[in-house]
Protein backbone atom coordinates (compact mmCIF):
# COMPACT_ATOMS: atom_id res chain seq x y z
CA UNK A 1 0.00 0.00 0.00
CA UNK A 2 1.94 3.29 -1.14
CA UNK A 3 1.06 6.88 0.04
CA UNK A 4 -1.31 9.19 -1.46
CA UNK A 5 0.36 12.35 -2.55
CA UNK A 6 -1.47 15.18 -2.68
CA UNK A 7 -2.16 17.22 -5.75
CA UNK A 8 0.80 19.32 -7.71
CA UNK A 9 -1.71 22.33 -7.63
CA UNK A 10 -1.77 25.13 -4.96
CA UNK A 11 -4.66 24.14 -2.51
CA UNK A 12 -5.82 24.57 0.73
CA UNK A 13 -6.53 21.23 2.53
CA UNK A 14 -9.26 21.38 5.25
CA UNK A 15 -9.50 17.35 5.75
CA UNK A 16 -6.29 16.93 7.73
CA UNK A 17 -5.63 15.24 10.95
CA UNK A 18 -2.72 15.64 13.53
CA UNK A 19 -2.36 12.61 15.71
CA UNK A 20 0.39 12.71 18.30
CA UNK A 21 1.74 10.18 21.00
CA UNK A 22 3.82 10.85 24.06
CA UNK A 23 6.56 7.40 24.11
CA UNK A 24 8.69 7.48 26.97
CA UNK A 25 9.29 3.72 26.76
CA UNK A 26 9.57 2.63 23.42
CA UNK A 27 13.30 1.06 21.90
CA UNK A 28 14.40 3.41 19.23
CA UNK A 29 14.78 0.50 16.73
CA UNK A 30 11.37 0.25 16.90
CA UNK A 31 11.12 3.81 16.01
CA UNK A 32 12.39 4.02 11.89
CA UNK A 33 9.89 0.74 11.50
CA UNK A 34 6.54 2.64 12.91
CA UNK A 35 7.96 5.73 10.78
CA UNK A 36 7.82 3.69 7.84
CA UNK A 37 4.88 1.39 8.37
CA UNK A 38 3.12 5.21 9.20
CA UNK A 39 4.28 6.56 5.47
CA UNK A 40 3.12 3.43 3.96
CA UNK A 41 -0.27 2.92 5.31
CA UNK A 42 -0.94 7.22 4.20
CA UNK A 43 0.48 9.11 6.54
CA UNK A 44 1.73 12.56 5.04
CA UNK A 45 4.19 13.46 7.68
CA UNK A 46 5.37 11.62 10.46
CA UNK A 47 8.14 13.41 12.53
CA UNK A 48 9.26 12.82 16.43
CA UNK A 49 10.20 15.39 18.92
CA UNK A 50 12.29 14.71 21.89
CA UNK A 51 10.30 15.61 25.56
CA UNK A 52 10.37 15.70 28.98
CA UNK A 53 7.41 13.86 30.51
CA UNK A 54 6.31 13.44 34.32
CA UNK A 55 8.69 12.48 36.31
CA UNK A 56 11.11 14.48 34.14
CA UNK A 57 11.62 11.15 31.98
CA UNK A 58 12.77 11.90 28.79
CA UNK A 59 10.66 10.66 25.97
CA UNK A 60 9.42 10.95 22.49
CA UNK A 61 6.48 12.99 20.67
CA UNK A 62 5.23 11.45 17.25
CA UNK A 63 3.11 13.59 15.36
CA UNK A 64 1.56 12.60 12.05
CA UNK A 65 -0.52 14.18 9.83
CA UNK A 66 -2.72 12.56 7.79
CA UNK A 67 -6.66 13.14 6.15
CA UNK A 68 -9.76 12.13 8.18
CA UNK A 69 -9.80 9.21 6.50
CA UNK A 70 -6.87 7.41 7.20
CA UNK A 71 -7.51 8.09 11.03
CA UNK A 72 -8.41 4.58 12.40
CA UNK A 73 -5.24 2.92 10.08
CA UNK A 74 -3.07 5.29 11.88
CA UNK A 75 -4.96 4.71 15.06
CA UNK A 76 -4.41 0.80 15.13
CA UNK A 77 -0.60 1.31 13.92
CA UNK A 78 -0.01 3.38 16.95
CA UNK A 79 -1.66 1.34 19.53
CA UNK A 80 -0.08 -2.42 17.90
CA UNK A 81 3.04 -1.05 17.46
CA UNK A 82 4.25 1.48 19.81
CA UNK A 83 3.94 1.51 23.76
CA UNK A 84 1.41 4.22 23.82
CA UNK A 85 -1.97 4.41 25.70
CA UNK A 86 -3.75 6.65 23.72
CA UNK A 87 -3.63 8.81 21.00
CA UNK A 88 -4.69 12.98 20.40
CA UNK A 89 -6.20 13.94 17.23
CA UNK A 90 -7.75 16.81 16.30
CA UNK A 91 -8.42 18.76 12.89
CA UNK A 92 -5.64 20.51 10.98
CA UNK A 93 -6.19 22.83 7.90
CA UNK A 94 -3.01 22.58 5.85
CA UNK A 95 -2.30 25.07 2.83
CA UNK A 96 0.14 23.85 0.24
CA UNK A 97 1.75 24.59 -2.59
CA UNK A 98 1.91 24.38 -6.16
CA UNK A 99 4.39 22.41 -7.31
CA UNK A 100 5.87 22.26 -10.67
CA UNK A 101 9.33 20.35 -11.40
CA UNK A 102 11.61 20.79 -14.00
CA UNK A 103 14.87 18.83 -14.66
CA UNK A 104 19.28 19.99 -15.00
CA UNK A 105 21.84 18.28 -16.34
CA UNK A 106 24.74 18.22 -14.16
CA UNK A 107 28.52 16.85 -15.22
CA UNK A 108 27.29 13.22 -13.37
CA UNK A 109 23.49 13.43 -14.58
CA UNK A 110 20.25 14.59 -14.68
CA UNK A 111 18.76 16.09 -11.36
CA UNK A 112 14.96 17.06 -10.60
CA UNK A 113 14.29 20.61 -9.21
CA UNK A 114 10.96 21.46 -7.40
CA UNK A 115 9.48 24.62 -6.87
CA UNK A 116 6.92 25.49 -4.64
CA UNK A 117 4.64 28.25 -6.59
CA UNK A 118 2.67 30.88 -4.23
CA UNK A 119 0.46 33.03 -5.71
CA UNK A 120 2.21 32.44 -9.16
CA UNK A 121 5.75 33.44 -8.21
CA UNK A 122 8.19 30.52 -7.20
CA UNK A 123 8.98 31.30 -3.36
CA UNK A 124 10.60 27.71 -2.95
CA UNK A 125 13.01 25.43 -5.20
CA UNK A 126 15.03 22.81 -4.11
CA UNK A 127 16.73 19.84 -5.38
CA UNK A 128 15.12 16.20 -4.95
CA UNK A 129 17.59 15.33 -2.18
CA UNK A 130 17.54 11.21 -3.26
CA UNK A 131 18.59 12.21 -6.47
CA UNK A 132 21.68 14.28 -5.14
CA UNK A 133 22.59 11.71 -2.70
CA UNK A 134 22.67 8.94 -5.67
CA UNK A 135 24.53 11.06 -7.64
CA UNK A 136 27.10 12.02 -4.90
CA UNK A 137 27.64 7.74 -3.70
CA UNK A 138 27.73 6.81 -7.89
CA UNK A 139 30.51 8.97 -8.60
CA UNK A 140 32.15 9.28 -5.28
CA UNK A 141 31.95 13.27 -4.73
CA UNK A 142 30.63 15.62 -1.11
CA UNK A 143 26.76 15.74 -1.72
CA UNK A 144 27.53 19.62 -1.50
CA UNK A 145 29.08 19.64 -4.86
CA UNK A 146 26.72 17.85 -6.46
CA UNK A 147 24.07 20.75 -5.11
CA UNK A 148 26.86 23.12 -6.34
CA UNK A 149 26.61 21.81 -9.84
CA UNK A 150 23.26 21.20 -9.70
CA UNK A 151 22.70 24.94 -8.86
CA UNK A 152 25.23 26.21 -11.33
CA UNK A 153 23.58 24.16 -13.84
CA UNK A 154 20.25 25.98 -13.04
CA UNK A 155 21.63 29.65 -13.54
CA UNK A 156 22.41 28.91 -16.72
CA UNK A 157 20.12 26.81 -18.11
CA UNK A 158 17.67 29.67 -17.43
Amino acid sequence: MGAQHPPNHEHVDEQMIKMEVNLDDIPGEWLGYVMDLLFESGANDVFYTPIFMKKNRPGILLQLLCSSSKINKMKEILFKETTTLGVRYYPLTVHRLERMFSKVTTEWGIVTIKEGIYDGQVVQRAPEYDECKNIAQLHDVPLKKVYEQVWKSFENEK
